[in-house]
């Protein structure tokens, strides 16, 4: 394999770990990672959470030290736009016009901030948020504390933003098009477990609200006004409304598309040596005989692995569980599971009120995904959660609530 090119295009989590799998599983090729932004491949989550509030620096940001490709002889090209794929010529085609031939491709090429065609929405002091320097940037708005902040959009990443803002001390108004926020992915009541937390911080909600325009004077944000006629006032907007994955090259080329990248179960698409990984992946998962398009860090890292062992021939599957984080204020929340296999509301174990317990989610008897909510560390709540969802048995909502029977004896608990 020695005399094989791997082209990766896209400098985030799933590219450089693939990078990084391939050194580790041998591989002595040329490896070439493009990056589009002008700098190493880093971590996305800090953005919305310690790095924007300031309590971790710059050290928390990148996958693998910067020295490292050069170490490893990885060929990183930071700024590297990439116009075209040329399938026939095995080929990539650079801004510049330049070419560079490969073996096998893998695309990494994540997803970019939905926009919304809002009337003013090109006003300073307005923006989305994806990369390290839109966190930088927000970072240094609300340090002072005291600007006045329009939120629009009630996902995870809103709400993360809302929490660093009013952390900071910045009046907070939130707008999203759901009664409740984050009901759509874990329902109504603990989405009102989090809208709770969030009123209890100073944060107002306008629910279901959506921006109708911007306003400002002098070319600067004043202002939102919302589909009810309310103005609210705004000295910066965010608008955080999700992601859409970025399929335009793959697109181009012929490779199939459905709400991203299609791959099996490996990784691959549909056509001969082209691989993808992370946002723009939607691959097939095992354990649900669906695809799944996942935007979060462990779908990346995981993938990134999964795809550079492909590259090499070897087995391998993403049948890992989904896995995701949010840290807001004094809540530290992690979930693991299927939300589309998900029917009916949640069993908790623990108490709301307290701030500390467990979600569990079942379908036809069986747990489907699980959320732990400041739960000791110590317990391994996640490893226990993700047990349960592989051993795919039917578990009383009794069982699963009564806290005297510890998470990891759930399993033995049941008949036979």
């Amino acid at each position: 394999m020695a005399n094989e090119d791997i082209v990766i295009v896209g400098g985030g989590l799933a590219g450089a770990t693939a990078a990084k799998t391939l050194r580790t599983e041998g591989f002595s090729g040329r490896i070439t990672v493009l990056a589009a932004e002008s700098h190493p491949p880093y971590l996305r989550p800090p953005l919305s959470k310690d790095y924007l509030l300031g309590t971790s620096g710059e050290d928390a940001l990148p996958v693998v030290p910067e020295e490292w490709y050069g170490a490893n002889d990885v060929d990183l090209r930071p700024g590297a736009r990439v116009t075209e794929l040329d399938l026939a010529a095995r080929a990539v085609v650079l801004g510049d016009g330049s070419r560079l031939r490969f073996t096998s491709l893998l695309l990494a090429t994540g997803a970019s901030p939905r926009s919304i065609p809002l009337p003013g929405s090109a006003l300073a002091g307005v923006s989305t948020f994806r990369t390290v320097e839109d966190s930088r940037r927000l970072r240094g708005a609300l340090a002072d504390g005291g600007r006045k902040v329009v939120m629009v959009g009630s996902g995870w990443i809103g709400m993360e933003l809302a929490a660093a803002a009013a952390t900071y001390g910045n009046p907070v108004t939130l707008l999203g098009l759901e009664e409740v926020p984050l009901a759509g992915a874990i329902g109504p009541e603990l989405g009102g477990f989090f809208r709770s937390l969030h009123e209890a911080n100073g944060v107002r909600f306008r629910l279901p609200a959506s921006a109708a325009e911007i306003t400002g004077t002098s070319g600067r944000v004043t202002g939102v006004r919302t589909d009810t006629g309310e103005i609210l006032p705004a000295d910066l907007v965010v608008i955080a409304v999700g992601v859409v994955p970025e399929v335009g090259l793959a697109e181009a080329a012929g490779v199939g598309i459905r709400n991203g990248i299609l791959t099996d179960a490996s990784l691959r698409t549909g056509t001969p040596g082209i691989l993808a990984a992370g946002d723009v992946a939607n691959a097939l998962h095992p354990f649900t005989g669906e695809h799944h398009r996942s935007e979060h860090w462990s779908n990346a890292l995981n993938g990134g692995k999964v795809a550079a062992r492909a590259m090499l021939g070897l087995d391998a599957v993403l049948d890992t569980i989904p896995y995701f984080y949010t840290d807001q204020y004094d809540v530290s929340m992690e979930y693991s599971g299927f939300p589309s296999l998900v029917a009916g509301p949640p069993v908790i174990r623990g108490s709301l009120a307290d701030k500390e317990f467990i979600a569990f989610w079942q379908r036809e008897g069986s747990v489907v995904a699980g959320m732990n909510v400041n739960w000791p560390r110590a317990a391994k709540p996640q490893k226990a959660i993700k047990a349960l969802i592989g051993a795919r048995a039917a578990i009383s909502p009794d069982l699963l609530t009564d806290s005297s029977v510890p998470l990891d004896q759930l399993l033995d608990r049941l008949p036979g």
